[in-house]
């Protein structure tokens, strides 16, 4: 029973390798013979983003800036946005509503006390917990320049949870589509 198995496959395998050979084959008359081979590649949708850096380090306020219930100013990453049609670049927090604390005062910030623009001097909005576009190219981009600029917001309110001394962290999240 095992040897008949192994000729039918040793067949099957024969008659396939013949069936390739003949359609690769070509025969001619005049001296010559051609066949065509067509090579074939399908290419989707490419991005590729770089950012200059992984972290930004925001400005620690002072005791009058806080007083003042100052906004601090702070150059955020540098973006190349690569793609090979439109796309989108977007900007959202990893956190749904406060800054991650870390110490023993129970700091509470809330995300939207940390706003971003793509100019020094621009207009600024509160990072979110949704998509927000950042940016956006009509076409292919070969290296396309974005920044982002961020200004954190400080009450003037020593006794306030968002002044509380610790460290705070957002994970912001950037996003490439080319949808």
């Amino acid at each position: 029973m095992k040897a008949t198995r192994s000729l039918l496959a040793a067949m099957v395998l024969a008659t396939a390798i013949g069936a390739t050979q003949a359609n690769a084959q070509c025969s001619g008359n005049a001296g010559s013979c051609n066949t065509t081979n067509t090579a074939s590649v399908t290419v989707g949708t490419l991005v590729k983003l770089g950012m200059s850096s992984n972290t930004t380090a925001l400005s620690n306020p002072t005791a009058d800036q806080v007083d003042a219930g100052t906004a601090l100013d702070n150059a955020g990453p540098v973006f190349s946005v690569k793609a090979n049609r439109s796309w989108t670049l977007k900007i959202k927090s990893q956190n749904a509503t406060n800054w991650t604390y870390a110490g023993s005062n129970s700091g509470v910030k809330p995300i939207g006390d940390l706003a971003w623009s793509t100019a020094a001097n621009g207009t600024f909005a509160a990072i979110t917990g949704s998509d927000a576009t950042v940016t956006s190219g009509a076409g292919a981009s070969n290296g396309a320049p974005a920044a982002v600029f961020f200004k954190t917001s400080w009450l003037n309110d020593f006794s306030s949870a968002s002044n509380a001394p610790g460290t705070y962290s957002l994970p912001i999240v950037f996003t490439l589509t080319a949808p």
